[in-house]
């Protein structure tokens, strides 16, 4: 049998076109999943401090939520939206901007060195999504450092004022889970943004075939990366509300 892949380039995206472009670019259940990370370094803290955590979630959320997903469409339109260029490229400007200005203020306020994750931050976010230095950046491994790991250790670091190996551990559990990610998204991508056509059938031990078009092709990986991501948003919740 043949059969092209849903036309959708992922499987959170919504009918192309107006608004829904914009929600479209917010990437959602992923935007949530690498949030829960910085929630769940922050509940590692000894004390929690909510208006830290919050500061924290709402620059990652401006800085990866919008952001981010901002340049990465600027550069190949990997979601196929028709959103201007022009306003690509502002809301990157001012999200990123002000996810800056929310570190910087807050390490003013609470401990100076904290200062030091904003311009690393910046670097991730625009080396990883514009693959500066020939897409030196844009491997699995920085995905899970910058998606995953770093995260961790900015949430823990905002509400402790220090990184203590509760932090590290954190963070080499989401750099693993986020390469985990990767690994099942880049079969997913690969599948809907590239593949024209299936045409294969599986022969099964007991003689039977059984077709298998494009949906099929990934049904498992979806399956996965939606579970995946809904685990990790009720991992955070979970910690918030034993830290209450």
């Amino acid at each position: 049998m043949s059969d092209a892949p849903s036309e959708r380039p992922s499987w959170y995206a919504l009918e192309a076109g107006g608004w829904r472009d914009y929600v479209t670019l917010l990437h959602l259940p992923y935007t949530a999943w690498h949030l829960s990370y910085v929630v769940i370094g922050g509940c590692l803290a000894p004390l929690v401090a909510w208006g830290r955590l919050g500061a924290a979630v709402a620059a990652f959320g401006l800085a990866v939520g919008i952001g981010a997903h901002a340049l990465d469409e600027l550069r190949g339109r990997p979601q196929g939206t028709s959103i201007p260029s022009a306003v690509l490229v502002g809301l990157a400007g001012v999200s990123i901007t002000a996810a800056c200005a929310i570190g910087v203020a807050g390490a003013i306020e609470f401990e100076a060195w904290i200062a030091l994750l904003v311009p690393v931050g910046l670097f991730l976010v625009v080396a990883y999504n514009l693959e500066l230095l020939g897409g030196r950046f844009h491997s699995d491994l920085w995905f899970g450092l910058a998606w995953g790991g770093f995260p961790v250790i900015c949430g823990y670091a905002a509400v402790a004022g220090d990184l203590g190996a509760a932090a590290f551990l954190a963070a080499a559990f989401a750099t693993l889970l986020s390469l985990a990610q990767r690994t099942l998204s880049n079969r997913v991508r690969f599948v809907r943004r590239r593949v024209a056509s299936v045409d294969a059938d599986l022969r099964l031990k007991d003689g039977s075939q059984q077709g298998l078009d494009a949906d099929a092709l990934i049904a498992v990986e979806e399956r996965a990366l939606r579970l995946l991501a809904a685990a990790s948003v009720v991992l955070a919740a979970s910690l918030v509300a034993m830290r209450l």
